[in-house]
């Protein structure tokens, strides 16, 4: 085991910086090459760490990196405190953290509290012990229904189709709210909570700055495990009161570092999402509903209007986020006739007009950057990269073989990161075919070749967290929309900022200005912001 880094210091050292923050999502699998060996992994961030300082993002969230079969991206954790070989060891993610600080980046890795690998050395040995053993009840073993137990303990459906329940060689069953890989852990477990605890210390004694919670509301089950139906609370499995406990024993061990806690929260209840919030629970949520909503001016100002107000009770920055390794990229869903997200909408052969989706996805940019909170930008989304159509029989993801086939999963948008088009495989580092094939024109998208251009999304998105970093009124405080066309947003933030976006189809009239800031693209010969375009002014 390596020696704990010291934290470094970041560009401020309020404590609060988290609730303006921008944070660059980076997945480790598909960022870049270090060895060449077509896997992603931490050599190869290193080399890209001068690119995301230049960038200008305040902190980088990994997805997981420890060790993992892979059976789902690294979501399936084997053990938290050893790296992946695929991406490097313990003392390089200390050295990646170290010389991440020393650039004024912080650090945030991902938690997996639901579940574990079913190659982690507890499920291995449970499997071992056989029924009613100590190492048993670390999970959620059950005996089956029916005559001789052939039957699952009950019908909960799988977060990627199909059911919860996998049959042992001794006639148990265990359950996976995912895949059979992936079984759940027992929260009412001391042994469990306090493993999690322990994982939390190791990771904020080498220097991370936070700790994102994957699926955070789904580990605390039931135990008398009833059948679920749909629209009867509370769920057997989502959303269970005692996860504030878990949470706010978590918030204790974060503020002994100053650590802050991300938590990925679905949930259509907005007084019951704001619990997570609470001041002695997480910090901030993503912004789940925003993302999904359409490229529609009434639906993105309803889901801004009901963020800020189910944050506000708790006194919680709002957070916004286009994007994630989960869903669909930006310039392909903003230029399809449906604009919004929805995994049981996702079928192959949806049509996108690019360019539209491009425009769209740059005026987003700028709303969001806009808006009060911390925003998360995933990788590749300010190159502008498209959802990737990956041929069938290379496809990955388990959503694509739990659907069997008709879900074309989320691969699309784990591309490999195109780095320098004249190189092979777009720069990606690799001697071979990367993980995942890239698109034949995927060097058109490169880094280098974005940052040569003052017209790139690139460009576009260095301008704007150089501006919203130095100019006061952006980030976490308050806003006031203006009267505006139906199809327009516009609303001001402290020291006379302005944001306006066009969804509509015609030119709109920009409010009185004294100075345009920036622009997602250029004005029409008379003054007037174009469709699919937004503009920061100073009144």
């Amino acid at each position: 085991m390596g020696q704990p880094s010291p934290a470094q210091k970041p560009r401020s050292e309020d404590d609060r910086w988290w609730r303006s923050a921008v944070i660059y999502q980076v997945y480790v699998r598909s960022f870049a090459d270090g060895d060449g060996d077509g896997t992603g992994d931490l050599a190869g961030v290193r080399s890209r760490l001068r690119y995301l300082a230049d960038l200008g993002v305040d902190a980088l969230w990994f997805s997981p990196w420890y060790l993992s079969p892979m059976r789902d991206g690294g979501y399936d954790v084997a053990d938290y405190r050893t790296i992946d070989p695929a991406f490097g060891t313990l003392a390089e993610a200390e050295k990646l953290i170290a010389e991440a600080g020393e650039l004024g980046i912080r650090t945030i890795v991902d938690i997996v509290p639901n579940h574990v690998s079913d190659q982690h050395v507890w499920f291995r040995a449970a499997l071992a012990a056989g029924p009613g053993s100590p190492e048993r009840d670390l999970f959620h073993f059950r005996e089956g229904r029916g005559e001789n137990g052939e039957l699952p303990p009950n019908g909960w459906r799988s977060e990627f189709d199909g059911g919860t329940w996998t049959r042992v060689d001794d006639g148990q069953w265990y359950l996976h709210l995912f895949t059979p890989e992936q079984p759940d852990l027992n929260w009412e477990n001391p042994i469990v909570r306090q493993e999690h605890e322990d994982v939390l210390r190791f990771w904020f004694d080498r220097g991370v700055a936070g700790v994102r919670i994957d699926s955070a509301v789904l580990p605390v089950k039931d135990p008398a495990m009833p059948d679920f139906v749909p629209g009867r609370d509370p769920s057997p499995f989502v959303d269970r009161d005692g996860l504030h406990d878990i949470y706010r024993s978590w918030r204790r061990v974060a503020d002994d570092y100053g650590g802050v806690f991300v938590g990925e929260v679905w949930l259509p209840d907005a007084e019951r999402f704001a619990r997570y919030l609470r001041p002695d629970e997480m910090h901030t949520a993503f912004n789940l509903n925003f993302l999904a909503r359409p490229w529609d001016a009434a639906e993105l100002r309803a889901s801004i209007d009901e963020t800020l107000a189910e944050h506000a009770p708790v006194g919680a920055p709002a957070t916004w986020v286009l994007c994630n390794h989960d869903v669909t990229r930006t310039v392909t869903r903003y230029g399809r006739a449906d604009t919004s997200f929805s995994f049981a909408s996702k079928v192959f052969g949806t049509p996108t007009d690019l360019a539209l989706g491009t425009r769209r996805a740059r005026a987003a940019a700028l709303l969001t950057l806009a808006l009060p909170g911390s925003v998360y930008l995933y990788q590749g989304e300010e190159l502008g990269l498209p959802e990737a159509d990956i041929p069938r029989e290379r496809i990955q993801d388990p959503m694509y073989f739990r659907s069997e086939g008709r879900d074309p999963g989320r691969d699309g948008c784990r591309v490999p990161l195109p780095w320098a088009a004249d190189e092979p495989f777009a720069g990606f580092g690799s001697r071979e075919e990367p993980w995942l094939p890239q698109p034949a024109l995927w060097s058109d998208y490169a880094a280098d070749r974005a940052a040569a251009d003052p017209g790139s999304l690139l460009t576009l998105y260095r301008r704007a967290l150089a501006l919203r970093r130095r100019t006061p009124g952006f980030g976490d405080g308050p806003m006031s929309w203006l009267p505006a066309g139906g199809d327009v947003l516009a609303f001001t933030r402290p020291g006379g900022l302005i944001c306006v976006v066009n969804l509509g189809t015609a030119p709109a009239a920009l409010p009185c200005h004294t100075d345009t800031l920036l622009t997602s693209g250029p004005l029409d010969d008379t003054g007037r912001l174009p469709a699919d375009t937004a503009a920061w002014l100073r009144a």
